[in-house]
C-alpha cells in the first residue's frame, strides 16, 4: 500500500473514533438542559423590603405573593438594580405553600453576607409552581 492510501485510512479512523468519542458527549450536555418550565401568570410576587441585619450583616428581603397555590420564588441580591451582562449575582428561594385568592402571604428570603458600605438591591427573578419541581 501506498503512503497516501494509509494517511486516507488513518483520517477515517480518527474520524470515526472522534464520533464515537464527541457525539454522545454532545447529546449529553444538549440533553441535560434544563427542562423548560410554563411561565406562571395566575400569581404575583414582589419585593416589598430589603434590608441589612445588623448582627449577621446578611442581607434579607421581604417577599409579598398573592394568587392560589403554592411556589417558589427566586430573590436576586445585587448591590445596582440592573446587573453587567455576565455578573454573577446571589440568589435564594423562598417557599410559599398554599396562598389562597386574594390574600398576600409573605416571606423572607435570606442572601449572602453584604460588603460593609453597599447598598443592597432585591428583586424577584421569578416564580415557579410547586408542581414543576422535580421530587
Amino acid at each position: 500500500m501506498s503512503a497516501l492510501k494509509w494517511q486516507g485510512w488513518l483520517v477515517g479512523l480518527v474520524t470515526v473514533a472522534g464520533l464515537l468519542v464527541f457525539a454522545p458527549l454532545g447529546l449529553y450536555v444538549w440533553a441535560s438542559g434544563e427542562p423548560p418550565r410554563e411561565v406562571v401568570e395566575d400569581v404575583r410576587a414582589r419585593v416589598t423590603g430589603c434590608r441589612i441585619d445588623p448582627a449577621s450583616r446578611r442581607v434579607a428581603a421581604m417577599v409579598e405573593a398573592t394568587g392560589q397555590g403554592s411556589y417558589v420564588v427566586t430573590v436576586e441580591f445585587r448591590d445596582r438594580e440592573h446587573a453587567e451582562p455576565g455578573t454573577r449575582v446571589a440568589q435564594a428561594l423562598v417557599k410559599i405553600p398554599g396562598m389562597a385568592p386574594g390574600t398576600p402571604e409573605r416571606a423572607e428570603a435570606v442572601g449572602p453576607v453584604w460588603p460593609a458600605a453597599t447598598v443592597p438591591w432585591c428583586g424577584v427573578a421569578g416564580v415557579v409552581a410547586m408542581e414543576q419541581l422535580e421530587p
